[in-house]
């Protein structure tokens, strides 16, 4: 993405590439709260700008939930079939035309001269039963707007151009741009 966006002055370094350092944890109460909270941990252990994201699925007729709890949303952290399965009981009454839902991404960027923080959408719908193996999380239960496909049937690079993440990237770039240009 730093090279399609022209911002090759940039250079891209991982938490595996810095010493390693405690991680915030999450507990904000939005996206964008623990995103911010992770993007200025990173800034202040490792010194460098840093880019943090949090993200997960709002689902309209459970009021926005799992929302940030999105990855333990059946108690244990990352495991999905669990989480599918307790969505899908969830909604197992919901009509097809209550079933809305969002992949919601906040990316936060945090450098020394300030913080910038975005959110990134991908509206969709809770199918009933799961399809495709690719993706991760809720992937195969989720048929965004546009698509007759899950997300879980997209190829990567698919699901890169019209996924939350990617929107939310892109929706960063003027502010990876000033830094580009602080940095020159």
């Amino acid at each position: 993405m730093l090279a399609a966006a022209q911002l090759s002055t940039l250079t891209l370094v991982s938490l595996d590439d810095v010493p390693a350092f405690e991680e915030t944890p999450e507990t904000g109460a939005t996206f964008e709260d623990n995103a911010l909270a992770k993007a200025h941990n990173g800034f202040t252990a490792s010194g460098l700008p840093c880019v943090a994201d949090d993200s997960g699925l709002e689902v309209t007729a459970l009021n926005g939930m799992p929302g940030v709890l999105s990855a333990r949303w059946a108690g244990t952290h990352g495991d999905d079939a669990a989480n599918i399965a307790l969505l899908l009981a969830q909604l197992r009454d919901v009509p097809d035309e209550r079933r809305g839902a969002a992949f919601v991404s906040a990316c936060a960027l945090v450098w020394q001269a300030g913080e910038v923080v975005v959110r990134g959408e991908w509206p969709g719908v809770i199918v009933r039963k799961p399809r495709g193996d690719g993706g991760f999380g809720y992937d195969p239960v989720f048929r965004p707007d546009g698509f007759t496909c899950t997300a879980a049937q997209l190829s990567p690079e698919e699901k890169d151009a019209v996924s939350h993440r990617g929107r939310a990237l892109r929706l960063l770039l003027p502010a990876l741009r000033a830094l580009a240009a602080e940095e020159l």
